[in-house]
């Protein structure tokens, strides 16, 4: 991995932006298909040959308890971890391209930690996508109209919420095909979490999100589907609403469950 392979994946840089929401394609397959997917760190073996599907619509919540792989899943995906097995975008493989190519085939990237340059204004991050397309942008001032009139603040100065609107409108910026979404409510006010749902909601409408979230109220409330992974491996799949309406088994699966009147 170098320093191009991560500025592309988090939308830093790059072509081909637009300024809408992507159309997903309309085929009844997967988006996306992992199979005996590996990724060791040394002496460690992360992940254990992962199997599963992400489909051409909605969102698919990556869960699992903490430490289990699932950050590690998506940098896997985007060729950010070093891995074997084999991972197919729209029926291509794309398991042996450079992350660079990876994204300009159109896998997007919204990480754990935001990745905001703070020494640069709202504006200035979203250019660094495509110089022709900030603030003003149809998408930007249709799902992030707060930015709007803070476009010419740092984005170090902004709050833990906005910071993550900014890295969400960076990243939509592009022709997406698929969207990685790590943790974007973590750490966030319960009126943050709403608007970044909203966001979520709307962008999954067009375009297939595979999200790691431990946010159950929030999963129920926008994932159509879900992958549970423990110590490595695959140990669930199915809907989201029937994994969280037991709630023994999400109990047993991720150690937590929802209180029935938890519901977002």
């Amino acid at each position: 991995m170098n320093d191009d392979d991560t500025t592309a994946a988090t939308g830093e840089a790059g072509d081909g932006a637009t300024a809408s929401v992507p159309a997903a394609a309309t085929g009844a397959g997967p988006v996306l298909t992992v199979a005996d997917l590996h990724v060791r760190f040394g002496g460690s073996h992360i992940l254990q040959g992962l199997d599963f599907e992400v489909p051409a619509t909605g969102v698919t919540a990556l869960l699992g308890r903490n430490g289990v792989g699932k950050t590690t899943t998506l940098k896997a995906i985007l060729g950010l971890a070093p891995r074997t097995g084999t991972i197919t975008l729209d029926g291509k493989t794309i398991q042996n391209r450079a992350t660079t190519k990876i994204v300009r085939d159109g896998v997007g990237y919204v990480p754990e930690d935001r990745e905001v340059f703070g020494g640069l204004t709202v504006e200035e991050n979203l250019r660094l996508v495509e110089p022709d397309l900030g603030t003003d942008t149809p998408i930007v001032q249709r799902l992030f109209p707060d930015l709007v009139p803070r476009r010419a603040q740092r984005a170090g100065t902004l709050s833990g919420g906005q910071q993550q609107m900014v890295s969400l409108a960076r990243v939509l910026l592009r022709d997406n095909r698929l969207l990685l979404v790590d943790e974007p409510t973590k750490g966030l006010a319960p009126k943050l979490v709403t608007e970044v749902a909203d966001v979520l909601a709307e962008v999954a409408r067009s375009t297939p999100i595979l999200l790691v979230e431990q946010n159950l109220p929030l999963v129920r409330r926008i994932a159509d589907t879900v992958v549970v992974i423990d110590a490595g491996r695959v140990v669930h799949t199915g809907s989201a609403a029937d994994l969280i309406a037991d709630q023994e088994l999400t109990r047993e699966l991720l150690g937590v469950a929802m209180r029935r009147e938890g519901a977002a």
